[in-house]
């Protein structure tokens, strides 16, 4: 009996591994597999031109509801996933073995992540966007409102339909090509929490908007998230690389948003399509990493005039350093291009710092000379910019003082001690004649 249960086994095994052989790697993000959860199957054709984007890009897209008993993200020890879509925003639990620390796991494991909510938002997904930094209004009910930026195109009178164009400043995060359409919201809205540096606004509501629930009398109490303060989408770069997107609106991804015209309250101008198809492609692109992606590889550093690497170096030494970075584009490495990126010459704290120069090409190098102190230093580089994964290098040698036959001859600045010494002695044996053979 133990034979068939080994071969069984075995073959599940062998079922699995090319979905494991094909995730996302840090030398080849491409190829990736993406869990879809659904509130409801419909939305697989509501928001059809979302999912079609991301399916000619190449991602393999696998549909489940969020209360799907055979949910799971990991078997025999490996994620089957690289990325989690969660369009589930009403859903209290997920279904199979997937919780909320399953999905937080799955970010703190290099995985990326994209959460859209809306006014029917559950607590499992509030909780998951707190988790991630980003604070939703806590009254339920609550959507954002704006009188001056709605759009006049859709529903006339319908101030909850938002035209946002403040956009997150970044060619990397949003791609070179301005939005110039303005991008339809309807949905609530979110803060930011101020002890979490990783998390962004990727669009930002205007001055003149406010989170309340329209269906309500009015209300004496000023409302709890207002104006510029109000994120409408923001996104998270965690320090292990993973990428997260939240959204305070389902209908943000719809189709109809997507072909929607729109005029923005205010405006003359009349735009026959919405900036959401755009805005939403673009800002995937990067939560996938099919931009914004850095390598570094063949950090080296070698004694001017010598091509291998010593094992340790001399005060005084003159070296150069150099290291190779390298941008994914999308389907394949291209060498990154930038002047701001820096080595140190570390030993507590950081005896040389030097720009390095590129040859545009992705070779980064420098010169210089090694301090006049002697201990273990490191050649660090620590590359970190706005829409682009860190960088974090450092390579450890030793630096030693001159030894006792490396000193010259003859040094320059001592000669008037060494005029001293002989003087003295010249003075000794004159002294000495005159004071013996002086009567």
């Amino acid at each position: 009996m133990a034979a068939p249960k080994f071969a069984f086994l075995l073959l599940k095994l062998i079922s699995v591994l090319p979905l494991l052989v094909t995730s996302f790697s840090a030398d080849r993000p491409t190829d990736r597999r993406i869990l879809v959860l659904l509130d409801d199957l419909s939305l697989k054709s509501s928001h059809s031109l979302f999912f079609s984007s991301l399916k000619s890009r190449g991602f393999d897209l696998d549909f489940k509801r969020a209360d799907d008993p055979s949910i799971a993200v990991k078997r025999y020890g490996q994620y089957m996933y690289d990325g989690l879509i969660l369009l589930s925003p009403s859903t209290d639990r997920f279904g199979g073995s997937l919780d909320m620390e399953g999905v937080l796991d799955f970010v703190d494991s290099g995985h990326d992540l994209i959460v859209a909510a809306d006014a029917n938002a559950s607590d499992l997904i509030r909780n998951i966007a707190a988790e991630c930094g980003v604070d939703f209004d806590e009254d339920p009910s609550a959507v954002v409102v704006d009188h001056s930026s709605y759009a006049v195109s859709e529903t006339e009178g319908d101030h909850t339909l938002i035209a946002a164009d403040d956009f997150i400043q970044s060619d990397v995060i949003l791609g070179n090509k301005k939005i110039e359409a303005p991008v339809l919201f309807k949905g609530i809205g979110h803060s930011l929490n101020p002890g979490n540096s990783m998390v962004l606004k990727a669009l930002s509501a205007s001055s003149s908007s406010y989170s309340t629930n329209p269906s309500s009398k009015l209300s004496s109490q000023p409302p709890s998230l207002y104006g510029t303060a109000i994120s409408l989408v923001s996104v998270v770069q965690a320090r292990n690389a993973a990428r997260i997107m939240i959204s305070g609106s389902l209908d943000m991804f719809s189709n109809r948003l997507f072909r929607a015209g729109v005029q923005k309250s205010g405006s003359l101008n009349k735009y026959e399509k919405s900036g959401n198809e755009q805005f939403i492609t673009e800002l995937s692109k990067w939560i996938f990493h099919e931009r914004g992606h850095l390598k570094a590889a063949n950090l080296r550093h070698n004694k001017v005039g010598e091509s291998e690497e010593p094992l340790m170096y001399r005060i005084n030494d003159d070296l150069e350093f150099s290291v190779e970075i390298f941008e994914w584009s999308g389907s394949s490495w291209v060498p990154h291009v930038s002047k701001d990126v820096q080595v140190q010459f570390y030993m507590m704290s950081p005896y040389v710092l030097k720009t390095l120069s590129t040859n545009e090409k992705g070779l980064y190098h420098t010169s210089f000379k090694v301090p006049d102190v002697y201990g273990v230093f490191q050649f660090k580089v620590e590359y970190q910019k706005l829409g682009y994964t860190s960088l974090s290098l450092s390579k450890q040698i030793p630096v030693r003082p001159f030894k006792h036959n490396e000193y010259e001859r003859f040094i320059t600045t001592a000669f008037p001690y060494y005029g001293a010494s002989f003087s003295m002695m010249a003075g000794f044996f004159i002294f000495s004649g005159v004071y013996l053979y002086n009567k």
